[in-house]
C-alpha cells in the first residue's frame, strides 16, 4: 500500500485480532529490555542469554524444591516471570496460567463447591477419627513398630 511517503507502512493489529488482549490491563507482548539495549543487536542477544540463564537457574531451583522443603511452585513461577520479561512464549504461558488460576479460584469460592468440599473434608475426618479410635481400642497408645503379635 502506497501512502505517498517513503516510510514503510506497518500493519496495525489490535489485541482483539490476536486474542492477546483478552483481559484488561495486560501488557503488550515482547521484550521489556531498555531501549538502548534493544537498539544494539549483540547487546540485546547477550541480554536475552543472561535473562534465559537467570530464569533457568530460578526454575531449576524451584524444581529441586518440589520434593525438598521450600516453595517450589512459587519459585518456578518466579523463574517464568523472569523469562517473561524477555520472551513472548513465557508471557503467553504466564497469561494462560493466570487465567486458569483465576477460574479455579472463582470455582473454589462458589458456595455450592465450598459446601461440597466442606462435606467431603468432614466425611474424611470422621473416617480418620473412626480408624484412630479402632486403633486405640485395639492397641492403646502403643506405637505400631512396638506392637507384638496379638
Amino acid at each position: 500500500m502506497n501512502t505517498g511517503s517513503d516510510k514503510p507502512v506497518e500493519a496495525v493489529v489490535t489485541p482483539d485480532e490476536t486474542g492477546a488482549g483478552d483481559a484488561a490491563g495486560e501488557r503488550e507482548l515482547g521484550s521489556r529490555a531498555p531501549e538502548f539495549i534493544k537498539a544494539r543487536r549483540m547487546l540485546h542477544v547477550s541480554w536475552q542469554v543472561g535473562v534465559f540463564v537467570v530464569g533457568l537457574a530460578v526454575v531449576g531451583a524451584g524444581i529441586v524444591m518440589l520434593p525438598l522443603p521450600g516453595p517450589g511452585w512459587l519459585v518456578i513461577f518466579g523463574g517464568m516471570a523472569i523469562w517473561a520479561t524477555e520472551f513472548v512464549w513465557a508471557q503467553l504461558v504466564l497469561r494462560w496460567t493466570k487465567r486458569k488460576v483465576t477460574v479455579a479460584t472463582q470455582r473454589a469460592l462458589d458456595p455450592r463447591v465450598r459446601r461440597r468440599n466442606i462435606i467431603l473434608v468432614t466425611i474424611g475426618l470422621l473416617i480418620v477419627a473412626v480408624l484412630v479410635g479402632i486403633y486405640l481400642w485395639k492397641f492403646g497408645l502403643e506405637m505400631p513398630w512396638n506392637i507384638k503379635d496379638q
